[in-house]
């Protein structure tokens, strides 16, 4: 979920004339029971495209997922790491030829990626209803589920986890750990050349970013802000100034900036930065206990709070397994799975607690979140909005103008 899908690629979209196509099979699967969809599953391989940038999850997609699928429903899981400028664009590719039996099934998508893939008729939907653990455990209602990036879901994709920005510092280096834009502020002149953040459109990067757009220029304007890259501009011009005031304090004095949070992350670890960031509330803790990070690394807010998101598994219009790809995210959605995740990779569950059994929500009351980490209601009760996904390419334009080697 890196990256996301280009120009070019949207491009060669918009010449696509699917109209309402759902792809193969999709009247069939319309009258089919769950029980008949793995039925009709059995036997069948699922492939599962994503960001295949993270080690843990990997390791547990394919040492834990995988084998449950296998086990209860004859279910081979196919992961493959990609971006998603790449699985879109291998998913234009296919649906242009006419690929009636795609080789994408599951895709972990949202915000821009989303709008952009679900208003060229890329997936498959609305099918969410047919799941059974999302009628039964989540929140159909609430806006991280009815909502991604401000833009109406409608069933097309079934939530996989929640993330929130948080930044990073180990206090025995950093005891004063900023609390807002201004304290950054004086946090980068204390430390000059030992912070900075990913290059936009990295999706750490341009949280980070959105995040001091909020600081300085609140989040309410932007929720309702028209796509047009002027307005926007003016809308977030004080914010700008103030990235670009940062710069020269920065990593390589703002002129240039890493290419990925991962490596924002390795050159935290390795002590070339005294603060990190990222979408992965509890890393933290994994982090100690890997002995990457040092027992004192905190996590730490802005008062005014930081941005959250849901992130999601959509199914690709042209899949030639969409049976077996609804009983997977189903299966993703059991309050077992759901516990397990959280507890072996610290991922913000997206079931509704009010909607467990009291075993089922002892299961998730009893995971040690681990050192480092920020109480579940206290980062929760900070957690702000995030902005339309139109608005998300228009800032990371703006920025790579306005900001970079300033």
């Amino acid at each position: 979920m890196k990256r996301r899908i280009t120009a070019a690629i949207l491009a060669a979209v918009m010449m696509l004339s699917l109209g309402g196509c759902s792809g193969t099979g999709s009247q069939g699967m319309e009258n089919m029971s769950f029980d008949e969809m793995k039925e009709a599953a059995k036997g069948t391989t699922v492939t599962f495209y994503g960001w295949g940038g993270d080690d843990k999850l990997n390791q547990w997609l394919d040492d834990v997922f995988a084998p449950v699928m296998k086990e209860k429903y004859d279910i081979t899981m196919e992961r493959v790491p990609m971006d998603i400028d790449q699985v879109l664009s291998q998913l234009t590719g296919e649906i242009q030829a006419g690929e009636k039996d795609g080789s994408i099934d599951m895709i972990w998508i949202n915000g821009e990626n989303f709008q952009s893939a679900k208003e060229n008729n890329m997936l498959y939907g609305p099918f969410t209803d047919k799941l059974p653990n999302f009628n039964d455990y989540v929140d159909g209602d609430s806006e991280d589920v009815t909502m991604d990036f401000a833009y109406p879901i409608e069933g097309y994709e079934a939530p996989y986890g929640k993330a929130q920005v948080v930044m990073v510092a180990d206090l025995a280096v950093t005891p004063d750990v900023p609390e807002s834009a201004q304290a950054l502020m004086e946090f980068v002149q204390k430390y000059p050349g030992k912070v900075t953040y990913p290059a936009l459109p990295d999706f750490t990067g341009s949280a980070f970013v959105r995040n001091i757009i909020y600081e300085i220029c609140g989040y309410e304007q932007f929720m309702d802000m028209e796509a047009d890259k002027e307005t926007v501009r003016a809308a977030v011009a004080p914010a700008m100034e103030y990235l670009r005031e940062l710069n020269p304090y920065l990593w390589n004095q703002g002129v240039t900036f890493p290419d990925s949070s991962t490596t924002v992350d390795n050159m935290f670890a390795d002590g070339e930065l005294v603060m990190n960031m990222t979408y992965g509330a509890y890393d933290v803790a994994l982090n100690i206990e890997d002995g990457k990070y040092t027992d004192t690394t905190e996590t730490f807010q802005f008062d005014k709070g930081t941005i959250g998101n849901t992130n999601f598994m959509a199914i690709a219009a042209n899949s030639g397994n969409k049976a077996g790809a609804m009983v997977a995210i189903n299966e993703m959605l059991s309050p077992e799975i759901q516990a397990d995740r959280y507890e072996k990779l610290r991922v913000i569950p997206v079931l509704d607690n009010e909607k467990l059994s009291d075993e089922q929500k002892a299961a998730f009351d009893r995971v040690d979140l681990g050192k480092g980490t920020i109480p579940q209601d206290e980062l929760l009760s900070k957690r702000l909005p995030e902005m339309p996904a139109q608005l998300v390419p228009i800032i990371e334009e703006i920025w790579a103008e306005e900001v970079v080697g300033k």
